[in-house]
């Protein structure tokens, strides 16, 4: 990044200090990771009696915002550029923008595995691997600036890779907001669960039912169970917790049984 910024100015590049910028971001974006994974590691305490995993959540809101907060400001140069062209060394950002390809993809790797069930290294994947391909648009401006010598190329260049990465990013912000919301991952079927819960034996009905994210990889359930049969045993809990966590992925679920549909007051409110 410290690289592409220095480069950029020398050379007058937009293309290479938006590339830059998208750094910033990915550097910021693991820093933030890593706190966030750090705080979800220390046990719970009387006050925060789930710990600390929901920063994972709120690092996830802040680097999808600072990515876009990232491609504004290169955007605005962006804009400056295309009606004031500068002389662009098309040599130069070839240089480092190869020299970033390599860096960002060899980096991209060490991600891969654990980017399918986890917002945050995802977010480091996608962001990792998007430098990468911007890297090598970058290559391919300089490379058309050296044979044409025409420098708005570099200008139209940044202007299509910011546009690109707000676009890529759009499914991340999205996520990341619809998590700090609570709202069901996107990993869950709702409907599913529903259908699972009503179908154990002695289940009649089902309400109150809430599945949120409690951090980028861990899920929590509450439901209350209507069984006019009588309260089945610690041993139906178990099983049913266990099952949740194997077929739906829902690490943490607190199920209430009721013997009648009128015991809660709560099943009579619209939202339930």
């Amino acid at each position: 990044m410290v690289a592409e910024v220095v480069a950029g100015y020398l050379s007058g590049s937009t293309a290479l200090l938006a590339d830059a910028g998208h750094n910033l971001g990915d550097v910021l974006s693991l820093l933030l990771a890593w706190g966030a994974s750090a705080l979800a590691a220390r046990p719970a305490s009387d006050r925060y009696t789930y710990g600390f995993k929901n920063t994972s959540i709120l690092a996830a809101i802040a680097n999808a915002a600072l990515l876009w907060f990232a491609l504004g400001a290169v955007l605005v140069e962006t804009v400056r550029r295309l009606f004031d062209p500068q002389p662009v060394q098309g040599g130069m950002m070839m240089i480092v923008a190869a020299v970033g390809i390599a860096i960002n993809l060899g980096s991209a790797l060490l991600f891969m595995r654990g980017s399918k069930g986890d917002l945050n290294l995802r977010a480091a994947f996608l962001h990792l691997l998007a430098d990468a391909v911007v890297s090598a648009s970058v290559v391919l401006a300089g490379l058309a600036i050296l044979l044409t010598g025409l420098t708005w190329i570099d200008p139209v260049a940044s202007l299509i890779i910011t546009i690109g990465l707000g676009w890529s990013s759009w499914d991340l912000l999205r996520d990341a907001i619809r998590m700090g919301l609570l709202a069901v991952p996107r990993h869950i079927d709702d409907a599913a669960v529903r259908a699972f819960l009503q179908s154990r034996p002695g289940v009649s009905a089902i309400h109150d039912l809430h599945i949120w994210p409690m951090s980028t990889t861990e899920t929590a359930l509450t439901a209350h169970l209507v069984m006019p049969g009588g309260h089945p045993g610690d041993a139906f809990l178990r099983e049913l917790a266990e099952a949740l966590a194997h077929e739906h992925r829902i690490d943490h679920a607190t199920v209430q049984i009721e013997c009648n549909a009128d015991d809660c007051a709560l099943i009579h409110h619209p939202p339930h």
